[in-house]
């Protein structure tokens, strides 16, 4: 069995926490020692080997995906990381997985987005696996049995019985609160976005469905491919048009953190509903959510069903049943160039993160992380210097050719033009503040020279 991960979503509902180039697939949130990408990779784990899994994921997320599988002690191999030119839905992406793992041979595929949060995982595992059964008939979707009626899910209605599950009646949009409950009391299934299929079988039925995507496949350059399929979800594109598909119960807790009102769903709450991750001071308040960045003091008084998420740089509120229109704010913020809605302070690069501590006209302070045995590209900028003071570790820094090793509590300093780099040569995190110092500090001040990881031509920092 083969599995895919769908690694591209930016979960912009889950803004100012997820923004575009570090969205919620890839963040640990308080209480959690691993992502929920790297959660769903474990997962991925318990039904094929490592090198039977495929990401898809766009150019931004790469580093991303291959750094997180690499922390949990993983490698995966060249092709195993398959990159979308654009995002096209979910359609073109899964049948980018497919045709890939075709290459291969044919064989019985699990699609997992990247997401979900699931609870009892053995038993959805078990619930998978059955499904290998049905799974050269049909395009099988599992279906979660609703805890409430909540309209953030679409919902799929059941007809005739199979040996397992049943076949698909019809997919439903997400729907309001009244019809939501009318569609449990219906017997429908929450629409878990989790597929299994034939690969044969999948690719006829896409081909007698939606023929202009499988044409489009037959090219061999991916950038002409995504020039000319369609933006299209499965469930539109195929699943609804199919009649050669199931949907197999799942009786398991799960949730895909389409919202902060989902939270609820999975963390833990108060006697008075409030749920939160710090030591709050509450007086009178009820069913509040409150995630911080950082150790302020936060206090609520004699408030009701708000959302707040305070971060650094940003700060959300909004009342619990508002939650689904977070993403309008992040259509604003790009609408306006806003740089909150795509970057968080700390930036992560494949070597490592650096975090803006402060900037001014003519200044930047970052902190820099670079991991063990990493190290930046060799690089220069035009319009800026930088001084280094290492804070933690054992720095190796070249400038101009000339290798020198600073200490903790040792600095150094890089001119405007110099050819540079920074590395880790040691065996525990390297922590160096980074005063930026010119009259232009943008990202795109950079000049790769050699680069570990391919990145010559990209303009972005570091």
């Amino acid at each position: 069995m083969k599995t895919i991960i769908l690694a591209g979503g930016t979960g912009t509902r889950l803004w100012p926490l997820s923004r575009t180039h570090y969205p919620k697939q890839f963040l640990k949130l308080k209480g959690m020692g691993k992502s929920i990408f790297q959660m769903t990779f474990e997962r991925c784990l318990k039904l094929s080997a490592p090198h039977h899994i495929f990401i898809v994921t766009n150019d931004d997320y790469k580093f991303l995906v291959s750094g997180q599988i690499e922390e949990l002690g993983y490698q995966v191999k060249e092709g195993q990381i398959l990159i979308e030119p654009v995002g096209k839905n979910t359609l073109p992406a899964i049948y980018f997985g497919v045709k890939e793992i075709q290459k291969q041979d044919e064989d019985i595929v699990v699609v997992l987005p990247s997401d979900h949060l699931i609870e009892d995982e053995e038993s959805f595992i078990r619930t998978i696996k059955k499904g290998m059964k049905l799974a050269e008939e049909f395009i099988i979707t599992f279906g979660v049995y609703p805890s409430k009626p909540y309209t953030g899910y679409g919902y799929i209605k059941p007809k005739q019985p199979l040996s397992i599950g049943y076949q698909v009646d019809q997919f439903k949009e997400k729907p309001d609160i009244e019809t939501a409950k009318n569609y449990i009391e219906m017997g429908y299934f929450w629409n878990s976005g989790i597929f299994m299929f034939e690969t044969k079988l999948f690719c006829q039925e896409v081909s007698q469905h939606y023929l202009e995507i499988h044409q489009a496949f037959n090219n061999k350059d991916i950038e002409e491919i995504y020039e000319q399929v369609p933006a299209i979800s499965i469930d539109h594109g195929l699943m609804e048009k199919s009649q050669k598909v199931a949907v197999i119960p799942m009786d398991v807790q799960w949730n895909d953190l389409g919202s902060f009102d989902s939270f609820y769903d999975h963390f833990p709450t108060d006697k008075r509903g409030n749920l939160y991750f710090e030591d709050e001071i509450l007086v009178d308040a009820q069913n509040n959510l409150i995630y911080t960045d950082g150790d302020k003091a936060v206090a609520l008084i004699g408030v009701k069903d708000l959302i707040i998420v305070d971060q650094r740089d940003a700060m959300l509120i909004c009342q619990r049943d508002q939650s689904q229109r977070v993403k309008e704010i992040v259509d604003i913020l790009k609408r306006e160039n806003n740089p909150t809605a795509d970057f968080h302070l700390t930036t992560y690069r494949p070597w490592g993160s650096y975090t803006i501590l402060e900037e001014g006209l003519f200044y930047k302070i970052k902190r820099i992380t670079v991991l063990p045995g990493k190290k930046l590209s060799y690089q220069m900028h035009h319009h800026r210097s930088e001084h280094w003071v290492v804070v933690k570790g054992t720095a190796k820094v070249t400038i101009e050719g000339v290798e020198n090793i600073i200490r903790s509590g040792e600095s150094t300093f890089v001119q405007t033009g110099y050819k540079h780099r920074l590395e880790n040569p040691g065996k525990v995190l390297l922590e160096v503040i980074e005063v930026q110092l010119g009259e232009y500090l943008a990202e795109d001040d950079i000049v790769r020279l050699r680069d570990d990881f391919g990145r010559l031509n990209e303009k972005s920092d570091q």
